[in-house]
Protein backbone atom coordinates (compact mmCIF):
# COMPACT_ATOMS: atom_id res chain seq x y z
CA UNK A 1 0.00 0.00 0.00
CA UNK A 2 3.04 2.25 0.10
CA UNK A 3 2.72 3.06 -3.60
CA UNK A 4 -0.91 4.08 -3.08
CA UNK A 5 0.03 6.45 -0.28
CA UNK A 6 2.88 7.83 -2.36
CA UNK A 7 0.57 8.37 -5.32
CA UNK A 8 -2.03 10.14 -3.18
CA UNK A 9 0.66 12.29 -1.61
CA UNK A 10 2.04 13.30 -5.00
CA UNK A 11 -1.48 13.92 -6.25
CA UNK A 12 -2.19 16.17 -3.28
CA UNK A 13 1.03 18.11 -3.77
CA UNK A 14 0.50 18.50 -7.54
CA UNK A 15 -3.26 19.06 -7.40
CA UNK A 16 -2.99 22.85 -7.91
CA UNK A 17 -0.72 22.34 -10.91
CA UNK A 18 -3.05 19.69 -12.34
CA UNK A 19 -6.04 21.99 -11.96
CA UNK A 20 -4.12 24.82 -13.61
CA UNK A 21 -3.08 22.47 -16.42
CA UNK A 22 -6.64 21.28 -16.98
CA UNK A 23 -7.79 24.88 -16.99
CA UNK A 24 -5.17 25.75 -19.60
CA UNK A 25 -6.14 22.73 -21.72
CA UNK A 26 -9.87 23.47 -21.59
CA UNK A 27 -9.22 27.13 -22.30
CA UNK A 28 -7.04 26.28 -25.31
CA UNK A 29 -9.73 23.96 -26.71
CA UNK A 30 -12.42 26.62 -26.31
CA UNK A 31 -10.10 29.28 -27.72
CA UNK A 32 -9.22 27.09 -30.71
CA UNK A 33 -12.89 26.56 -31.53
CA UNK A 34 -13.69 30.26 -31.17
CA UNK A 35 -10.68 31.44 -33.19
CA UNK A 36 -11.43 28.86 -35.89
CA UNK A 37 -14.94 30.25 -36.29
CA UNK A 38 -13.76 33.88 -36.25
CA UNK A 39 -11.01 33.28 -38.82
CA UNK A 40 -13.37 31.42 -41.15
CA UNK A 41 -16.04 34.14 -40.91
CA UNK A 42 -13.45 36.85 -41.57
CA UNK A 43 -11.84 35.17 -44.57
CA UNK A 44 -14.94 33.69 -46.25
CA UNK A 45 -16.44 37.02 -47.43
CA UNK A 46 -13.08 38.12 -48.86
CA UNK A 47 -12.23 34.87 -50.62
CA UNK A 48 -14.03 33.19 -53.49
CA UNK A 49 -12.57 29.83 -52.49
CA UNK A 50 -13.96 28.37 -49.22
CA UNK A 51 -10.98 26.02 -48.99
CA UNK A 52 -8.69 28.91 -48.06
CA UNK A 53 -10.80 29.89 -45.06
CA UNK A 54 -11.21 26.27 -44.01
CA UNK A 55 -7.49 25.47 -44.28
CA UNK A 56 -6.26 28.59 -42.45
CA UNK A 57 -8.87 28.29 -39.69
CA UNK A 58 -8.02 24.61 -39.12
CA UNK A 59 -4.29 25.36 -39.10
CA UNK A 60 -4.69 28.11 -36.50
CA UNK A 61 -6.93 25.85 -34.42
CA UNK A 62 -4.40 22.99 -34.42
CA UNK A 63 -1.56 25.32 -33.41
CA UNK A 64 -3.56 26.65 -30.45
CA UNK A 65 -4.42 23.11 -29.29
CA UNK A 66 -0.77 22.00 -29.55
CA UNK A 67 0.36 25.00 -27.50
CA UNK A 68 -2.32 24.20 -24.92
CA UNK A 69 -1.18 20.56 -24.69
CA UNK A 70 2.45 21.62 -24.25
CA UNK A 71 1.56 24.02 -21.43
CA UNK A 72 -0.62 21.35 -19.81
CA UNK A 73 2.19 18.77 -19.72
CA UNK A 74 4.68 21.30 -18.40
CA UNK A 75 2.32 22.55 -15.69
CA UNK A 76 1.81 19.03 -14.29
CA UNK A 77 5.51 18.24 -14.42
CA UNK A 78 5.32 16.07 -17.54
CA UNK A 79 7.18 18.35 -19.88
CA UNK A 80 9.30 15.43 -21.06
CA UNK A 81 6.18 13.93 -22.68
CA UNK A 82 5.75 16.98 -24.89
CA UNK A 83 9.46 16.81 -25.79
CA UNK A 84 9.14 13.11 -26.63
CA UNK A 85 6.08 13.73 -28.77
CA UNK A 86 7.73 16.47 -30.81
CA UNK A 87 11.00 14.52 -31.07
CA UNK A 88 9.22 11.46 -32.43
CA UNK A 89 6.98 13.49 -34.69
CA UNK A 90 9.41 13.19 -37.58
CA UNK A 91 9.53 9.39 -37.42
CA UNK A 92 5.77 9.13 -36.91
CA UNK A 93 5.15 11.50 -39.81
CA UNK A 94 7.22 9.27 -42.09
CA UNK A 95 5.51 6.07 -40.95
CA UNK A 96 2.00 7.51 -41.07
CA UNK A 97 2.70 9.27 -44.35
CA UNK A 98 3.82 5.99 -45.94
CA UNK A 99 0.87 4.07 -44.54
CA UNK A 100 -1.68 6.70 -45.56
CA UNK A 101 -0.07 7.88 -48.78
CA UNK A 102 -3.31 8.45 -50.64
CA UNK A 103 -4.89 10.38 -47.76
CA UNK A 104 -1.79 12.56 -47.47
CA UNK A 105 -1.75 13.15 -51.22
CA UNK A 106 -5.39 14.20 -51.20
CA UNK A 107 -4.78 16.48 -48.22
CA UNK A 108 -1.82 18.20 -49.90
CA UNK A 109 -3.86 18.51 -53.09
CA UNK A 110 -6.60 20.14 -51.03
CA UNK A 111 -4.07 22.66 -49.68
CA UNK A 112 -2.93 23.49 -53.22
CA UNK A 113 -6.53 23.87 -54.36
CA UNK A 114 -7.21 26.15 -51.40
CA UNK A 115 -4.93 28.75 -52.91
CA UNK A 116 -5.50 28.04 -56.60
CA UNK A 117 -8.64 26.13 -57.45
CA UNK A 118 -9.78 25.48 -61.04
CA UNK A 119 -13.41 26.02 -60.03
CA UNK A 120 -15.76 27.49 -57.45
CA UNK A 121 -18.86 26.15 -55.74
CA UNK A 122 -21.73 26.15 -58.22
CA UNK A 123 -19.54 25.79 -61.32
CA UNK A 124 -20.53 23.28 -63.99
CA UNK A 125 -17.52 21.01 -64.53
CA UNK A 126 -16.58 17.75 -66.21
CA UNK A 127 -13.82 15.41 -65.07
CA UNK A 128 -13.20 11.69 -65.57
CA UNK A 129 -16.43 11.43 -67.55
CA UNK A 130 -18.51 12.99 -64.76
CA UNK A 131 -20.50 16.16 -65.52
CA UNK A 132 -22.14 18.13 -62.74
CA UNK A 133 -22.12 21.09 -60.39
CA UNK A 134 -19.55 21.55 -57.63
CA UNK A 135 -21.45 21.52 -54.32
CA UNK A 136 -18.69 21.18 -51.72
CA UNK A 137 -14.93 21.65 -51.38
CA UNK A 138 -12.89 20.30 -48.50
CA UNK A 139 -9.26 19.41 -47.86
CA UNK A 140 -9.70 15.77 -48.88
CA UNK A 141 -12.30 15.60 -51.65
CA UNK A 142 -14.56 17.53 -53.97
CA UNK A 143 -18.29 16.79 -54.12
CA UNK A 144 -20.03 17.10 -57.49
CA UNK A 145 -23.78 16.85 -58.02
CA UNK A 146 -24.19 15.03 -61.35
CA UNK A 147 -26.90 16.04 -63.81
CA UNK A 148 -28.97 13.00 -62.81
CA UNK A 149 -28.85 14.00 -59.13
CA UNK A 150 -26.05 11.76 -57.84
CA UNK A 151 -23.49 13.04 -55.31
CA UNK A 152 -20.03 12.11 -56.59
CA UNK A 153 -17.06 12.30 -54.19
CA UNK A 154 -13.80 12.78 -56.09
CA UNK A 155 -10.41 12.80 -54.27
CA UNK A 156 -8.60 16.11 -54.70
CA UNK A 157 -5.51 14.38 -56.09
CA UNK A 158 -7.65 13.08 -58.98
CA UNK A 159 -8.93 16.60 -59.62
CA UNK A 160 -5.39 17.94 -59.94
CA UNK A 161 -3.96 15.03 -61.94
CA UNK A 162 -6.81 14.53 -64.42
CA UNK A 163 -8.08 16.90 -67.15
CA UNK A 164 -10.95 19.08 -65.95
CA UNK A 165 -13.38 21.12 -68.03
CA UNK A 166 -14.99 24.16 -66.38
CA UNK A 167 -18.02 25.24 -68.38
CA UNK A 168 -18.85 28.30 -66.28
CA UNK A 169 -15.50 29.87 -65.39
CA UNK A 170 -15.96 32.68 -67.95
CA UNK A 171 -19.76 32.83 -67.67
CA UNK A 172 -20.59 31.58 -71.18
CA UNK A 173 -21.52 28.21 -72.65
CA UNK A 174 -22.14 27.27 -76.28
CA UNK A 175 -24.83 24.92 -77.54
CA UNK A 176 -25.91 23.79 -81.00
CA UNK A 177 -28.43 21.66 -82.83
CA UNK A 178 -28.96 20.55 -86.43
CA UNK A 179 -32.09 20.67 -88.55
CA UNK A 180 -32.52 19.35 -92.10
CA UNK A 181 -34.35 21.20 -94.91
CA UNK A 182 -35.34 20.28 -98.44
CA UNK A 183 -32.77 20.54 -101.25
CA UNK A 184 -35.14 22.84 -103.18
CA UNK A 185 -35.05 25.57 -100.51
CA UNK A 186 -32.96 28.75 -100.70
CA UNK A 187 -30.38 27.99 -98.01
CA UNK A 188 -29.19 31.58 -97.53
CA UNK A 189 -32.72 32.84 -96.93
CA UNK A 190 -33.50 29.93 -94.61
CA UNK A 191 -30.38 30.47 -92.49
CA UNK A 192 -31.16 34.19 -92.14
CA UNK A 193 -34.71 33.47 -91.00
CA UNK A 194 -33.52 30.84 -88.52
CA UNK A 195 -30.92 33.22 -87.09
CA UNK A 196 -33.58 35.87 -86.42
CA UNK A 197 -35.91 33.31 -84.84
CA UNK A 198 -33.24 31.94 -82.50
CA UNK A 199 -32.02 35.45 -81.58
CA UNK A 200 -35.52 36.28 -80.35
CA UNK A 201 -35.51 33.39 -77.84
CA UNK A 202 -35.16 34.49 -74.22
CA UNK A 203 -31.79 33.39 -72.79
CA UNK A 204 -29.95 33.32 -76.12
CA UNK A 205 -27.13 35.87 -76.17
CA UNK A 206 -26.73 38.60 -78.77
CA UNK A 207 -23.88 40.92 -79.73
CA UNK A 208 -20.49 39.26 -80.10
CA UNK A 209 -22.02 35.93 -79.12
CA UNK A 210 -25.10 36.12 -81.31
CA UNK A 211 -26.37 32.91 -82.93
CA UNK A 212 -24.53 31.55 -85.95
CA UNK A 213 -26.51 29.58 -88.54
CA UNK A 214 -24.89 27.91 -91.55
CA UNK A 215 -25.21 24.98 -93.96
CA UNK A 216 -23.44 22.11 -92.24
CA UNK A 217 -23.52 19.10 -94.57
CA UNK A 218 -25.34 17.34 -97.39
CA UNK A 219 -27.35 14.30 -96.40
CA UNK A 220 -29.33 11.83 -98.49
CA UNK A 221 -32.65 13.65 -98.14
CA UNK A 222 -31.76 17.01 -96.61
CA UNK A 223 -29.29 19.83 -96.39
CA UNK A 224 -28.42 19.95 -92.71
CA UNK A 225 -28.27 23.39 -91.13
CA UNK A 226 -26.34 23.87 -87.92
CA UNK A 227 -27.56 26.39 -85.33
CA UNK A 228 -24.96 27.60 -82.80
CA UNK A 229 -25.90 29.86 -79.88
CA UNK A 230 -24.54 30.97 -76.49
CA UNK A 231 -26.10 31.22 -73.03
CA UNK A 232 -25.03 33.19 -69.96
CA UNK A 233 -24.23 30.66 -67.24
CA UNK A 234 -24.15 33.35 -64.54
CA UNK A 235 -27.81 34.23 -65.07
CA UNK A 236 -28.87 30.71 -66.11
CA UNK A 237 -27.02 28.67 -63.49
CA UNK A 238 -28.89 25.37 -63.68
CA UNK A 239 -28.57 22.81 -66.44
CA UNK A 240 -32.36 22.54 -66.61
CA UNK A 241 -32.56 26.22 -67.63
CA UNK A 242 -30.08 25.48 -70.43
CA UNK A 243 -32.26 22.60 -71.62
CA UNK A 244 -35.30 24.90 -71.56
CA UNK A 245 -33.52 27.52 -73.69
CA UNK A 246 -32.52 24.82 -76.16
CA UNK A 247 -36.08 23.51 -76.32
CA UNK A 248 -37.46 27.01 -76.96
CA UNK A 249 -34.89 27.64 -79.69
CA UNK A 250 -35.69 24.37 -81.47
CA UNK A 251 -39.43 25.01 -81.14
CA UNK A 252 -39.03 28.51 -82.61
CA UNK A 253 -37.14 27.13 -85.62
CA UNK A 254 -39.68 24.34 -86.21
CA UNK A 255 -42.62 26.79 -86.05
CA UNK A 256 -40.88 29.18 -88.44
CA UNK A 257 -40.21 26.49 -91.04
CA UNK A 258 -43.78 25.19 -90.85
CA UNK A 259 -45.23 28.71 -91.19
CA UNK A 260 -43.03 29.46 -94.21
CA UNK A 261 -43.84 26.14 -95.84
CA UNK A 262 -40.20 25.06 -95.83
CA UNK A 263 -39.85 21.33 -96.22
CA UNK A 264 -38.19 19.23 -93.54
CA UNK A 265 -38.02 15.82 -95.26
CA UNK A 266 -37.96 12.64 -93.26
CA UNK A 267 -35.96 9.61 -94.27
CA UNK A 268 -37.22 8.08 -97.52
CA UNK A 269 -37.37 4.33 -98.03
CA UNK A 270 -37.03 3.12 -101.62
CA UNK A 271 -38.38 -0.36 -102.44
CA UNK A 272 -37.14 -2.14 -105.57
CA UNK A 273 -38.87 -5.16 -107.10
CA UNK A 274 -36.47 -7.49 -108.89
CA UNK A 275 -39.29 -9.88 -109.84
CA UNK A 276 -41.31 -9.61 -113.05
CA UNK A 277 -44.57 -9.83 -111.16
CA UNK A 278 -46.33 -6.58 -110.38
CA UNK A 279 -46.80 -5.51 -106.79
CA UNK A 280 -50.39 -4.97 -105.81
CA UNK A 281 -51.03 -2.21 -103.31
CA UNK A 282 -54.37 -2.04 -101.57
CA UNK A 283 -55.74 0.61 -99.27
CA UNK A 284 -58.12 -1.02 -96.86
CA UNK A 285 -60.19 1.39 -94.87
CA UNK A 286 -62.17 0.15 -91.93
Amino acid sequence: MNWVNEFLLNLKENLPNILVGLGILLFSLALARMVKKIVRNRINPKSKNPLIARFISQLVSVIIVLVGLTLFFKSVGLGFIATTIFTGAGIMTFVIGFAFKDIGENFLSGILMAFKSPFQIGDLVETQGIVGYVTELNLRETVIKSLDGKDVFIPNSKILNEPLFNYTIDGFLRYDFIIGVDYQENILEVTEMIEKAVSAVSGVLAGERKPIVYAHEFQTNTINIRVVYWVDTLSSKTKSSHFLIRSKAMDAVAKLLREKGIGMPANIMEIKNYDDQAIQVSNNQA
